[in-house]
């Protein structure tokens, strides 16, 4: 039987864990077979008809043999008067003694015929009584062949019951690292939180670096900073605007490059513009960045912009230091006369507008200690407009810092979840799928609705699709032929169960970046068991372990089929996670829940891989039949996320 603790098990790095499948591959036995008895199989009742016989041959013999009794009776009522006679002295003895041989011999032969019908009932009788006794002798090795095999019967049934009790019944849903990028569609935010926390600790445990924008305003990454922690890492964690003096990100790009994020950051409000449009924005910054100078910040370029489009007094740019006279003098000769043109006027104007609320980006810029994990959220406080400025500027900068690096050895070595990637363009999110694929960089997308531009975009290239819980009907009926209404999947009680009693998310993120000038908490390094804490530093790891006792009682599910009404109902954690193979595309549900690897009975293996171990090890052997395999791989020393990454 396979050890499936936790601290047994083996992560692998080329696999993307997005959840847990529950399957009973040996189905419950039900209730032990009853133990035949004498008490429960009472013994038939005697032939009536034997019963009837026997009386009608009493009642016969009784009516043949009463004549035969009188007679007798009379021949010793005879013999006694003539011997009476022969004493009063009026018979002769000569004759009375005649007499009395023949009354006794008349009177013996009636006793004879009598003895010898009582003999023939007798003998009827323990006939019946013998073939009594026979058929009970039957009925006892009827009831011993009856014990025997109850006996065989309970054998095997302790041995399905021990099989299924030992069992395993979750299996990992996983794809493989030649997948470029998943695509999860809909969805609540405690669902997004339990699968990011998953797909982080599975990636940081592995040896991995994450990245995780959060657009979402939710706060979904909070149980994995929490987890890092416990495992022994010092996450960084921005809160924007909040901490926009203290990111760095993007103050080493090109001035092309940087004209570029900033053409893209001013086109968030504009959905319609077309690349035409942002050619014209790109040119107008370039030609700015290159007065400027390399080192240009984001408050020189307004400053500048502002100069271009006659708005303001440059005197007080002038003043605080952001331009120079010289620098001046250029900007209003940069166009010729097209300056007083109204076209660049008006976008020099929109540019300044927008780029005004990135300001403040890296003035105040610190150095920071490495991580291998980072988080970009946005203040749920702060408009919205500017958090999609804020998030578009993240995305951007990250997907040119990406095109500058070089392809990794290792896919999916660092992964960046975008949390509410429906807020982003379409081409800002293409340029940073392109981006993710040539530097082999792993990329998870969220998003909440199935807007038309998420609609051309999901599974695009070699993606797997991920479906949670979809409110809208219309986003429903999509995502069910997407799958396919005729799969037919199955879901789990415990999934249901956990989902019901999860408590919604509260409060937000906590910031890293201010306190980083105090210096690295020392963190306790015996923080290696990712399953403890899951336990105790996550929402799910709690509330799980509340519920894990009846996990015995939970071991029910139920099927349903892929169908708009059914994808709206769906437990916070269910994912159904679909990608092609070689055998053709395959569909999944699984629990993104982190708290099931906790739970004996899981296994980081996924169904396929024990199958074909089953097979291996048994050729014979049918896969709803044979016990798991006897090992799924080597474990490891324990879960360090320091040592021993692979």
């Amino acid at each position: 039987m396979t050890d499936v603790h936790p601290e047994h098990a083996q992560l692998q790095a080329d696999r993307i864990y997005l959840g847990w499948q529950y399957i009973l591959l040996h189905p419950d036995p039900g209730p032990p077979p009853k133990r035949p008895s004498p008490a429960e199989e009472p013994p038939p009742e005697p032939d009536a008809a034997e019963l009837e016989l026997l009386r009608r041959e009493r009642l016969q013999e009784d009516m043949l043999n009463r004549p035969v009794r009188l007679v007798r009776l009379a021949m010793l009522v005879l013999a006694v008067l003539i011997l009476a006679v022969a004493l009063a002295g009026y018979l002769g003895w000569q004759f009375a003694a005649v007499a009395l041989v023949a009354a006794g011999g008349v009177a013996g032969i009636c006793s004879y015929a009598l003895l010898q019908g009582d003999r023939a009932v007798r003998y009827r009788v323990q006939e019946q009584q013998a073939r009594d006794e026979r058929q009970r002798r039957e009925r006892d090795k009827e009831l011993f062949r009856a014990q025997e095999e109850h006996a065989r019967r309970y054998r095997e049934w302790q041995e399905a019951k021990d099989r299924h009790d030992r069992q395993l019944t979750w299996y990992a849903v996983a794809v493989p690292d030649e997948i470029d990028r998943v695509d999860v569609a809909g969805g609540t935010l405690p669902g997004w939180s339990a699968l990011v926390t998953l797909i982080g600790a599975t990636r940081l445990y592995s040896g991995g670096h994450l990245t995780v924008l959060d657009l979402s305003e939710g706060a979904i990454a909070k149980d994995l900073i929490e987890l890092a922690r416990k495992g022994g890492d010092d996450p960084l964690v921005w809160v924007l605007p909040v901490d926009l003096p203290k990111l760095d990100l993007g103050a080493t790009l090109k001035p092309e490059a940087f004209a570029d994020v900033l053409a893209h950051v001013v086109s968030v409000s504009e959905e319609h513009r077309t690349t035409r449009d942002l050619s014209f924005d790109n040119a107008i910054l370039e030609r700015v960045l290159e007065v400027l100078g390399e080192n240009a910040t984001i408050r020189q370029v307004t400053a500048a912009l502002r100069a271009l489009a006659q708005v303001g007094d440059p005197r007080d740019d002038l003043r605080y230091g952001l331009i120079t006279a010289t620098q001046l003098e250029r900007i209003g000769t940069l166009f010729g006369r097209g300056v007083s043109d109204r076209v660049v006027i008006e976008r020099a104007w929109a540019l300044e507008s927008q780029l005004r609320k990135l300001e403040t980006l890296g003035t105040q810029a610190v150095r920071l200690p490495p991580a291998r994990l980072r988080v970009v959220s946005m203040d749920r406080q702060a408009g919205v407009f500017g958090n999609r400025v804020l998030g578009t500027y993240v995305a951007t900068a990250l997907t040119h810092i990406l095109r500058q690096s070089p392809a990794s050895d290792r896919p999916w070595y660092h992964t960046i979840i975008v949390a509410g990637a429906d807020k982003l363009r379409g081409d800002v999110l293409d340029r940073l799928m392109d981006a993710c694929e040539t530097s082999r960089t792993g990329l998870v997308l969220t998003y909440r609705s199935l807007t038309p531009t998420v609609r051309e975009r999901l599974g695009r290239g070699h993606a797997a699709v991920a479906f949670m819980r979809l409110g809208n009907a219309e986003d429903a009926r999509v995502a069910s032929e997407h799958v396919g209404t005729e799969h037919r999947l199955e879901l789990a009680q415990l999934t249901e169960t956990i989902s019901e009693s999860l408590p919604g998310l509260d409060g937000g993120y906590t910031s890293t970046i201010a306190q980083v000038e105090d210096g690295t908490e020392d963190r306790d390094g015996d923080h290696a068991d990712l399953a403890g804490d899951i336990t105790e530093s996550t929402e799910w790891g709690r509330t799980a372990d509340k519920i894990s006792e009846k996990e015995r009682v939970l071991q029910r599910s139920r099927e349903f089929l892929v169908e708009p009404h059914q994808l709206q109902q769906l437990p916070t954690t269910s994912v159904i996670v679909t990608d092609a193979t070689a055998q053709g595309r395959r569909v999944r549900l699984a629990d993104a829940n982190p708290a099931i690897l906790t739970f004996p009975k899981t296994t980081l293996g996924e169904l396929e891989d024990v199958r074909e171990a089953v097979l291996a090890l048994d050729p014979g052997a049918d896969d709803g039949d044979a016990d798991p395999p006897a090992n799924l791989g080597p474990p490891p020393p324990r879960l360090d996320w320091r040592k021993g990454r692979q």
